[in-house]
């Protein structure tokens, strides 16, 4: 109990209390990108999702926990219509590059692509790659190497 209230108020207030986390935030909407594109997380999805985020921060497993549930979160608010939508998503994730070019470095497309794994039809499947080709867009455009 003490654990999930820790982890509850660490969720409330990780703007103060979770180290970077703005960074972890950009992560979570990069992968909230890919799951909220079909509309529904699927088991395939939550699996996936919590291998990522573990191999993301290794042994900090609170971190992990932590990114999850932002995941969770955002997803939920796209799916109730809770004040974001997919639209402003895509928006917010291309505006925080371009204002924070390091994020780049957080977009890892062979991460995103074990996503891309859970998707079994066509239509969402091809959606789910225009998503990934945006990011590596993005990365192409904002990353350390743009215009050399």
């Amino acid at each position: 109990m003490f654990k999930s209230l820790k982890r509850s108020i660490k969720k409330m207030f990780r703007e103060f209390l979770v180290y970077h986390h703005s960074s972890m935030e950009y992560r979570a909407k990069i992968l909230t990108l890919m799951i909220s594109s079909n509309g529904e997380m699927c088991e395939c999805e939550k699996q996936k999702l919590k291998e990522i985020a573990h191999s993301i921060y290794g042994d900090d497993m609170e971190r992990a926990e932590i990114l999850i549930d932002t995941v969770n979160e955002y997803h939920t608010k796209i799916i109730t219509s809770n004040g974001l939508d997919f639209e402003h998503l895509i928006q917010l994730v291309e505006r925080e590059t371009k204002e924070v070019p390091r994020f780049v470095k957080k977009i890892d497309i062979g991460l995103l692509k074990q996503l891309h794994e859970c998707i079994d039809d066509e239509d969402e499947a091809l959606f789910q790659q225009r998503i990934l080709e945006f990011l590596q867009m993005l990365k192409d455009e904002y990353g350390e190497n743009r215009g050399e």
